[in-house]
């Protein structure tokens, strides 16, 4: 009953519907692999963001080389701020509101300098491409509690004087003359002394693993859909050749070589009833006996 399937046809179709289901499975592998980065990310804030900080030489060893399952890891310094060179990052985005970040080169008591993110400040309205103000760092000796991030990537864009495209820290060292650690870069969330006026904190890491999972179940469900409607269609021709087969042994019982049902558009199309004679033509008798059979099933 199945034949069919071994046609060219068919088997066109099947190859069709295996290469979309191998898609499928690859594009819910893909998410699969994008929520478990994910994850891992989750999983690492978790594990270093409250963590008691770092102090001393580990401190600043992350600072020149911070290996990623490290990523927000706190650590604790001693030193002086180096306000002269502060500079801001541009078009940075805090709670849907932009701004600015604030980095401040930040020299340790053991003489090496860092880049500290002291926060983030609201677009100004009295100059634009400017904040209002930028709050200056406490002076003299400062304690200082942060989070480690590696630097960002190098934007091929630039920015107005005393400000920086993106936190890329190579450009910041040439930006102010001195070699700055190129490791990370700390974003502080405590420091003492404390001032009045600081700018305002970063938002913490987003902790929301996303829509990845729906979308990988929903990839999978597609790639299986896609067998189930081939079989759908599959047991669909075969009930059509199987009413077809039917009709063609009805009508070869009869003694015609088409279906019924192609006899029957013959006969709608208006073929002679009678000879020249009155008598009634073949195809009027044939024509009767359908009739008769049709009314005799119905009957039945």
């Amino acid at each position: 009953m199945y034949r069919f399937l071994a046609s060219s046809r068919w088997i066109g179709w099947l190859l069709l519907v295996a290469v979309f289901a191998a898609a499928c499975v690859s594009l819910g592998n893909w998410q699969a692999d994008r929520r478990q980065e994910v994850l891992t990310g989750i999983e690492r804030v978790n594990k270093n963001y409250f963590a008691a900080p770092l102090t001393g030489q580990a401190a600043l060893d992350y600072f020149a080389e911070l290996p990623e399952d490290k990523t927000w890891s706190t650590v604790e310094l001693s030193g002086t701020y180096l306000a002269e060179d502060t500079r801001i990052v541009r078009n940075r985005i805090k709670a849907g509101a932009p701004g600015y970040e604030v980095l401040v080169p930040f020299k340790t008591t053991g003489g090496e300098v860092v880049v500290v993110d002291r926060g983030f400040l609201p677009i100004g309205n009295q100059e634009n491409g400017h904040p209002d103000a930028i709050p200056a760092p406490p002076a003299g000796a400062v304690t200082v509690k942060a989070r480690l991030k590696p630097g960002e990537i190098r934007l091929d864009r630039g920015a107005p004087e005393g400000q920086l495209a993106t936190i890329q820290l190579e450009d910041f060292s040439a930006a102010v003359g001195y070699p700055l650690a190129q490791g990370a870069y700390g974003i502080m969330y405590e420091e003492n002394p404390a001032l009045a006026s600081a700018p305002q904190q970063l938002d913490p890491p987003d902790m929301d693993e996303g829509p990845h999972l729906s979308y990988e179940i929903q990839w999978y469900i597609f790639g299986v859909l896609a067998f189930v409607g081939f079989w759908y269609a599959a047991r669909t021709q075969k009930k059509i050749n199987a009413e077809e087969a039917a009709e063609l042994a009805e009508a070869r019982a009869l003694g015609y070589d088409e279906p019924v049902h192609t006899v029957r558009k013959i006969r709608a199309k208006g073929p002679k009833v009678h000879r020249r004679d009155g008598s009634l033509t073949d195809e009027a008798i044939e024509d009767a006996l359908l009739d008769q059979q049709d009314s005799s099933s119905d009957a039945r």
